[in-house]
């Protein structure tokens, strides 16, 4: 990640805002030497909250100035009339004018997709964009989509969620043929609701590595390099994996504080606590990308703290490096095109 490239920073989007991202940005900067990041949202107090930091403006930290932000709760439709100048919006006009590579907010999703496709389009071929990550399994990672940008979607959207997550999965871990599995309730071919059935028939068909249905367990076997799915689904998806996370480690806890035996043992075992839940913990996967529009949005956990934020950071420097967008426009135009000959 030593590429010369320029990230735009939704500063005051998130739980924290400048409070987590500027010291997420700041410790960014100082592992990558050609990195600049534009710090976007109200100007006094950003440079308040650098000052406070020991960290002035520079060539490779600058702030743009914006005078609204975007709350967590407020409505797509809302931010999208009366937020023009919100440094949600800003930043995505930064990427759009070519002065960001692309740009990083956590705040309210609804209104950073609204906006994301307003201002920056969608690529020719892709009906909608879709929210991808990573996420964890025994082998290393799967990316996983959509996770919750589409409620309701149609078996060619599904085709094309699939061609863009492979495209990611190509570019971003080098993975030749990723393997793709469309989530279904059993691996059977009877299984799954007609939609589900539909877009397995145009997955078999395509040049892609179509490897068949994957059920829930599937996502952290790491038998699949990519898993489909609709929106509605995946949220739940992702949310539950959270979730299961924060359990474990609070019976964990729990368990090695029972009495003094027990709190002993936990300290033997610290190490591997320690290991256990770096390899969990949703933030080493913070940083979901908005695939399919004309441009790179990394959309961050809201309550993300510094080192998840600086992720995120990183995930959007990484996709400039690769160029993610461009080489999605050309995979896809390359199947349409051999959709068309057939």
């Amino acid at each position: 990640m030593d590429g010369n490239f320029t990230i735009a920073l939704d500063a005051m989007g998130g739980d924290h805002g400048p409070a987590v991202i500027i010291p997420a940005a700041l410790s960014v900067l100082e592992s990558h030497p050609a990195l600049k990041l534009i710090l976007v949202g109200d100007e006094s107090i950003l440079s308040d909250t650098l000052q406070t930091s020991g960290m002035e403006r520079s060539e490779r930290l600058r702030i743009h100035h914006a005078s609204q932000q975007v709350d967590m709760d407020e409505s797509p439709a809302h931010a999208m009339r009366n937020k023009t100048d919100s440094s949600m919006r800003v930043a995505i006009n930064l990427v759009k004018d070519g002065t960001a590579d692309a740009c990083v907010s956590a705040g309210n999703t609804g209104a950073l997709m609204a906006m994301g496709r307003f201002v920056l389009k969608m690529l020719e071929g892709i009906d909608r964009p879709a929210i991808c990550t990573a996420l964890p399994t025994m082998t290393g990672h799967t990316w996983m989509l959509d996770l919750g940008a589409n409620v309701d979607v149609d078996s060619n959207h599904l085709l094309q969620f699939a061609v863009m997550g492979s495209v990611l999965s190509t570019a971003v871990d080098g993975t030749d043929k990723p393997r793709v599995g469309l989530l279904n309730i059993g691996e059977e071919e009877i299984k799954g609701n007609e939609q589900v059935q539909d877009a397995a028939g145009l997955l078999s068909r395509s040049h892609l590595n179509y490897t068949g249905f994957a059920e829930g367990d599937d996502i952290f076997k790491g038998n699949f390099d990519v898993i489909v799915c609709d929106g509605f689904i995946g949220n739940i998806s992702l949310k539950s994996v959270e979730g299961v996370a924060k359990m474990i480690s609070h019976f964990i806890r729990q368990e090695f504080g029972r009495n003094i035996i027990t709190r002993l043992a936990g300290l033997v075992a610290m190490p591997i606590l320690r290991a256990f839940r770096n390899r969990i913990d949703p933030g080493q996967y913070n940083g979901a990308t908005l695939l399919g529009l004309q441009g790179i949005i990394i959309k961050s956990h809201g309550s993300a703290d510094k080192d998840a934020f600086a992720n995120a950071i990183k995930v959007a420097v990484l996709e400039a490096e690769e160029a993610v967008p461009i080489r999605i426009s050309h995979q896809v135009k390359s199947y349409l095109q051999i959709e068309g000959e057939g």
